[in-house]
């Protein structure tokens, strides 16, 4: 904070800055996400213990947001909160799409598709919505969601289609890669078009791969633990393989009908 008066010749016009740590008067909005997921594992399909695996990568995504400001010094401490937002809003997003899709597995793509983004947009946007201070940080932050809820989403269902039929951790991995890499450049782009326009190409080149490089690092980075959780646990895999249509539907087991009983012979 900055005081700031007029003394017109008298002095400056600005005072020394005075930092200032706001801390929120309840941790009631930092708990509503938790309290969300737990709604979400009550859920009649996720009555298990293996769907209780999915607060692992949560605690992964959330264990970053816990970094101390000293180890980030390069970081300005607005865009610093706000990175961690994001990250926070997309993991906790990420996670409800995994617990929903027992309601998406083997749907139409389109319909998972539609899924995927409705559950990444609501939860995304829920998260934001608690946090106690609005500004110019929290219109950044949901611009920024407002691209990544479809980019994710998008990518996604790229990766499963041309994935389809064919199931491997590598393989889908890298396509879902190859797919936000490119999908964010798509996005981002025409911005950069725009800014080499208007200050007539003295924009570096290398601006726009850095900022797309950002981009993808971040949401890669916080759909990575729940993939290697859908890799190594078979509850959450065959979950990812219905909603990404990897591999065909696992039949239901054939039960054959008693066999009539065969009444024996009179003797003779």
């Amino acid at each position: 904070m900055v005081a700031y008066a007029d003394l017109g010749g008298l002095g400056a016009k600005q005072g020394a800055p005075v930092v200032s740590d706001w801390v929120a008067p309840s941790a009631i909005p930092q708990l509503l996400p938790w309290l969300g997921i737990l709604a979400l594992l009550l859920l009649k399909p996720n009555r298990c213990a293996s769907a209780w695996w999915i607060l692992v990568p949560l605690a992964c995504v959330g264990g970053v947001t816990c970094v101390p400001q000293s180890a980030l010094e390069f970081m300005p401490a607005s865009a610093l909160e706000m990175f961690l937002e994001l990250i926070s809003a997309l993991g906790f997003s990420v996670a409800a799409v995994w617990l929903v899709s027992s309601y998406l597995s083997w749907r139409h793509r389109m319909l998972a598709f539609g899924g995927i983004l409705l559950a990444l947009g609501a939860v995304s946007s829920l998260v934001c919505l608690v946090r106690q201070d609005v500004g110019r940080e929290m219109l950044q932050l949901g611009v920024f969601l407002a691209a990544s809820v479809p980019v994710i989403s998008v990518a996604l269902t790229l990766a499963g289609l041309v994935c389809r039929g064919r199931y491997g951790w590598l393989r889908l991995t890298l396509w879902l890669l190859a797919a936000l890499a490119v999908l964010w450049l798509l996005v981002i782009g025409p911005f950069f078009l725009v800014a080499m326009i208007s200050n007539r190409g003295d924009v570096p080149l290398g601006a726009l791969f850095a900022v797309v490089g950002v981009a993808t690092g971040i949401t890669f980075g916080v759909m990575l633990p729940f993939l290697v959780l859908s890799f190594a646990n078979g509850f959450y895999r065959e979950r990812l393989k219905g909603l990404l249509h990897l591999g065909g539907a696992v039949a239901p087991p054939v039960i054959a009908p008693p066999m009539a009983a065969v009444p024996e012979a009179a003797g003779g």
